[in-house]
């Protein structure tokens, strides 16, 4: 039997809430399979999901061990992976995927992970492969948001992403990942040219840096650098080498804050944070306090958070916004919702195959099914 979407990581924090996800708004003829180390966590996390999973299949396999990997993907048609940090454990993923031709979305930020996925592009799309990196919050708001606002106005040119409002909580797989990448590109100086290489994901445009101070701006008030933009900037860019948005086309995000005091206190502790985890006492004394992976915010906490995201281009405006924790309750749509695009959208998905970001695999299906799961994705012509 095939399974129309394997999750696998599924008892770890993040993947179970995707499964809750799949579990509450996947059509009952799917075949939605629970993937993971332990059969006997598998239980325990299906029985929580209620009546809907009662009957999902549950498949062991292991990130190190490419024979589980490998029988996982040929029973699947797509694979929507939580289990990283992506550089040390995705990459065999990939390769078992493209093997089976069976697609592929995970919720990757880490540049050096996508980075080296980029050189099995051709042999996903000899396969006609989709492998969809960051169908979360990184970097669907960013992606969608852009493609959106090109749909609705044509050519872009200087197109700026402002986080407007966010309220949530940082993960622990969020920071392995960090500390990993951390690690790869303080000990080895090509990988630390690819992590500050605004084209290292592909793509071309003038030369670019991430904003790095606090600023005003006249349009946009105090404005200050984004913790995600490194990343999500990278992922933008690809997607612009694939759909093309306009020859003079340029792009940037950055963080609004009410006033300077508040702009320069949380980018001195962005920055302090970060200089913190690539210090090893200090990191030592971090990693006490700083959740592990695994670990993850309250339900309560969960619901309560939300995100809205403007991305501005010579006076058009995108909104992306969305109510639940960004990196987990709304990740958790996100990215339930790009996998059921790939087994549920396919006449309609854009042509692109091979190593992909979620604007040219998945495109305007999943922008629709992200609205009809009540996300926000809306454009507002001529009105900054």
């Amino acid at each position: 039997m095939v399974n129309d979407i394997v999750v696998f990581g599924a008892t770890g924090f993040v993947g179970r809430l995707v499964a809750g996800h799949l579990a509450e708004h996947a059509p009952p003829h799917l075949t939605i399979a629970l993937a993971g180390r332990s059969r006997e966590k598998l239980e325990r996390t299906r029985a929580k999901l209620g009546r809907a999973s009662r009957d999902w299949p549950l498949v062991v396999a292991e990130a190190g061990d490419a024979a589980s990997l490998n029988a996982m993907a040929q029973d699947a048609r797509v694979i929507a992976t939580t289990v990283g940090p992506y550089r040390r454990d995705g990459l065999a993923l990939v390769d078992a995927c493209i093997a089976s031709a069976a697609d592929y979305v995970d919720l990757t930020g880490e540049i050096l992970f996508t980075h080296a996925s980029l050189s099995r592009h051709e042999r996903a799309r000899a396969a006609d492969v989709r492998i969809v990196h960051s169908c979360g919050f990184d970097s669907i708001p960013s992606d969608l948001g852009v493609l959106l606002l090109h749909r609705a106005v044509g050519e872009l040119a200087e197109t700026t992403l402002v986080v407007a409002a966010m309220k949530g909580g940082l993960s622990g797989g969020t920071l392995a990942s960090m500390k990993g990448q951390i690690d790869e590109a303080t000990a080895d100086k090509a990988l630390r040219r690819v992590v500050f290489d605004p084209y290292a994901l592909g793509g071309d445009g003038p030369p670019v840096r991430d904003l790095a101070k606090v600023v005003r701006h006249k349009q946009l008030g105090w404005i200050g650098p984004f913790v995600m933009a490194t990343y999500n900037t990278r992922i933008v860019r690809r997607s612009h080498a694939f759909n093309h948005y306009g020859p003079h086309f340029s792009y940037r995000e950055v963080s609004r804050y009410k006033d300077p005091f508040t702009a320069v206190g949380f980018t001195a502790g962005l920055g302090a944070l970060a200089g913190g985890l690539g210090f090893g006492p200090t990191r030592t004394l971090l990693d006490k306090v700083l959740p592990d992976p695994g670990e993850g915010p309250s339900e309560k906490a969960r619901r309560t958070g939300f995100f809205r995201m403007e991305i501005h281009s010579a006076g058009h405006k995108a909104t992306v916004a969305a109510q639940g924790d960004p990196g987990y309750a709304a990740t958790a749509v996100m990215m339930g919702e790009s996998a059921l695009t790939l087994v549920l959208e396919r006449p309609r998905l854009p042509q692109h195959t091979g190593v992909l970001t979620p604007a040219t695999a998945l495109g305007a299906p999943l922008i629709d099914r992200l609205r009809a799961a009540g996300m926000t994705l809306e454009v507002d012509v001529n009105n900054v």
